[in-house]
């Protein structure tokens, strides 16, 4: 039986970093985190592109227009939703899940998710701090797995 999995490693591997602006004392960290990890990766500055977007929303627009570009071989998806005392919170938090999901479904290039959903300021600060339990940091760490992974599944070397 041959068995395949991503690497952790994903030196000369192209990746694009879609950050909200929204609640920014959270998304920085969150980008943080993912810096750090594709840096210990392997990866390159220079093989990062880092695309800014107003809010969760607009994530999913952004990633499939980096996904359909042929340029990068994973998206890393950042935001932070924080409940408030409105529907709106369900609503963008819906939609920006499942546009993600569907870009990734519909260009084959894979699209980590490191948008927080939370019910308070609180937990979102705790899922942004530096460290393992970093979500940004999460998402792009499963984004190497899945680039490495597909390239494996192709037939092509990993790393």
């Amino acid at each position: 039986m041959r068995e395949l999995q991503g690497s952790p490693q994903a030196a000369g591997y192209r990746f694009a970093i879609v950050v909200s602006r929204f609640n920014p004392e959270i998304t920085d960290g969150l980008l943080t985190g993912a810096r750090d990890a594709l840096a210990q990766a392997g990866v390159r500055d220079d093989d990062v592109t880092l695309v800014r977007v107003p809010g969760a929303f607009e994530l999913p627009v952004a990633a499939q227009r980096l996904a359909e570009s042929g340029r990068v071989d994973a998206v890393i998806c950042l935001g932070c939703l924080i409940k408030g005392d409105t529907m709106h919170f369900e609503y963008i938090a819906d939609a920006a899940t499942r546009g993600i999901s569907q870009v990734g479904l519909e260009t084959g290039v894979p699209v980590a998710f490191g948008v927080l959903t939370t019910l308070t300021d609180e937990q979102a600060e705790v899922r942004a701090r530096p460290g393992d339990g970093n979500k940004g940091r999460e998402a792009a760490l499963a984004a190497v797995e899945m680039a490495t992974l597909l390239r494996a599944i192709d037939g092509g070397p990993t790393a």
